[in-house]
């Protein structure tokens, strides 16, 4: 079978809520039009990322106004999206990624459990569910965001869960570019995965978005990468090449788990 996803670069601008969701609906159209079973748009893509007290203001429910809205969006497209949004819950706000199937239905919901800096660490609580998957295609998804990619246990336990393919919306800013162009395509290799990094662009307040969009294969190759600015990418995510790789590269299976301490604690006494 096989998956076609679009990755959604953009918007260039982050707006109020409603411009941001009609940039994903002409990306949807899009994405449609060039066959994709699934949209992936950024971090926090609807409601904006770095835009303070703001994200608490736009907070909603899982099954809120956003959610609607992007149900209609994918009904009327026939695809799946993953958007990004603030989730508002009994425990606070969570940085939350949500997948709504081609039927308007929800597949998966993600809470970030990496926070990043002050930006993350004033505004969100962290998730608690490190795996979360959920079926497109005859492949198995797993999602992250963001910070979570550069923590290489996340991606190992996806790795030993049985996920194909490693969705992680992001909301990378410069310098830090080492993280699309070296970690996501070392996550894809060691734990034999596709890793679907899908950025944001442009300026939001003080940070300056580096791009860098990118499908990466289990072999680590790209199967696309994009620039600095707007645009849709589209990559096939095949499972034969998958097994394949898996075949040739048996990094989970040789390990000496026997040797390797199951939670080590590496912080500092003082911490």
């Amino acid at each position: 079978m096989g998956v076609r996803v679009a990755m959604y670069q953009g918007p260039e601008q982050s707006s109020d809520v409603a411009g941001n969701l009609a940039a994903i609906e002409a990306a949807a159209q899009r994405a449609a039009a060039a066959g994709a079973d699934l949209l992936v748009t950024p971090e926090m893509s609807v409601t904006g990322y770095n835009i303070g007290p703001l994200a608490h203001e736009r907070a909603e429910p899982a099954d809120g106004p956003i959610a609607t809205r992007v149900a209609e969006l994918a009904r009327a497209q026939g695809l799946a999206i993953a958007y990004g949004f603030p989730e508002r819950t009994a425990y606070g706000v969570h940085n939350t990624v949500q997948v709504i199937g081609a039927e308007g239905t929800v597949l998966a919901a993600y809470r970030k459990t990496h926070l990043f800096g002050e930006l993350d660490h004033s505004l969100f609580v962290p998730g608690n569910d490190l795996v979360v998957q959920f079926p497109l295609g005859g492949l198995t998804f797993g999602l992250a965001i963001c910070y979570d990619i550069e923590f290489p246990e996340l991606a190992r336990a996806h790795g030993d869960a049985g996920t194909d393919v490693l969705l992680a919306p992001t909301g990378l800013m410069a310098p830090f570019e080492v993280v699309s162009r070296i970690l996501v395509p070392a996550r894809a290799y060691e734990n034999q995965l596709y890793a679907v990094y899908v950025n944001r662009c442009g300026v939001e307040a003080d940070l300056t978005y580096c791009g860098l969009t990118c499908a990466v294969a289990p072999d680590g190759s790209d199967l696309v990468r994009g620039g600095l600015g707007e645009q849709l990418l589209v990559a096939d995510l095949d499972p034969d090449t998958l097994a394949a790789s898996r075949a040739l590269n048996t990094h989970l299976f040789d390990r000496r788990g026997d040797l390797y301490p199951t939670t080590p604690d590496w912080r500092h006494p003082t911490q």
